[in-house]
C-alpha cells in the first residue's frame, strides 16, 4: 500500500470518528435537554401545586372570616335592635312613672272657691278641699286620663294630697285656688264621665264651688320632679 491509499484510509478513519464524535456529543446534548426540560416541568408542577394548596388555604381562611363577620353583623343588628325596644322600653316607663312631659288633647277643669260672703256657717262648702281634687283625679283616671297635673304638679302614683290651712299641700308643694287640672286622654270620654248626672263635679256645682271643664285639643302636662322612695318594697331577684 502506497502513502497515498494510507492517507486516503486514515483521513477516512478521522472522518468517521469526528462523525460519531458530533453524533455522540449531540446525544448527550439531547439527553441534557431532556433532563433540563423533565427537571423544569417538574418544578413548574409543584409551583402549581403549591400556589393551588396556598390557594384553597386563603380561600378556606376567606369563608372563616366572612362567616365570622356576618356572625358580628347579626349581633350587631340584634344589639341595635335590643337597644331600640330598651330605649322605647324606659321611654313609655319613665311616660307611666311621670318623668316625661307630654301633649295632647284632654280637657282643662277649673276649680275655685266659691262666693260664701253671704253663707250662713256653711263656709266650707264653698272652698275646694283636698278631697274634691282627690275625687276628681280618681274620676279622671277611671275615665282612662293618661297623664294629670293640678297647678303644674304632675300626679304619679305616690302624690300625696292634703290640706294645710287654706291650701293645698301636692308633691309636698303648696298651692292654692284655682286650681288648674289638666287631663290628657279622650276628651268626649273625659268630659262625659266628670259632668254625669249626680257625679261629684255635680256635687261640686250644686255646693256653690265654682268649678268648670272644658275639652281641648292641645294640652302640657309637666313631669314629675319629685323622687320615688320605696322604705318597705324590695325588687325580687
Amino acid at each position: 500500500m502506497n502513502k497515498k491509499q494510507v492517507s486516503i484510509a486514515l483521513g477516512t478513519i478521522c472522518l468517521l470518528l469526528s462523525m460519531g464524535i458530533c453524533i455522540q456529543l449531540k446525544t448527550v446534548d439531547n439527553s441534557i435537554a431532556s433532563v433540563a426540560r423533565t427537571q423544569a416541568e417538574n418544578e413548574l408542577r409543584d409551583s402549581v401545586l403549591k400556589w393551588k394548596e396556598n390557594y384553597d388555604n386563603a380561600e378556606t381562611k376567606l369563608e372563616y372570616k366572612e362567616a365570622e363577620l356576618e356572625k358580628i353583623r347579626n349581633q350587631v343588628a340584634s344589639s341595635d335592635e335590643s337597644s331600640t325596644q330598651i330605649s322605647e322600653q324606659l321611654a313609655q316607663n319613665n311616660s307611666l312613672l311621670g318623668y316625661t312631659d307630654l301633649t295632647g288633647s284632654g280637657v282643662v277643669i277649673t276649680a275655685a272657691d266659691g262666693d260664701y260672703s253671704a253663707a250662713k256657717g256653711l263656709a266650707a262648702q264653698y272652698i275646694v278641699h283636698d278631697g274634691d281634687l282627690v275625687a276628681l283625679v280618681n274620676a279622671l283616671k277611671n275615665a282612662g286620663a293618661e297623664a294629670i297635673s293640678i297647678n303644674g304638679q304632675r300626679i304619679v302614683n305616690t302624690t300625696a294630697i292634703t290640706c294645710v290651712g287654706n291650701t293645698v299641700m301636692i308633691n309636698g308643694e303648696r298651692v292654692g285656688s284655682p286650681f288648674i287640672i289638666n287631663a290628657i286622654g279622650n276628651p268626649e270620654r273625659l268630659y262625659g264621665q266628670i259632668t254625669m248626672p249626680e257625679s261629684y263635679y255635680d256635687k261640686m256645682k250644686t255646693d256653690g264651688v265654682d268649678v268648670k271643664i272644658e275639652k281641648v285639643n292641645s294640652i302640657d302636662v309637666p313631669k314629675y320632679t319629685g323622687l320615688y322612695n320605696f322604705e318597705y318594697a324590695q325588687a325580687v331577684e
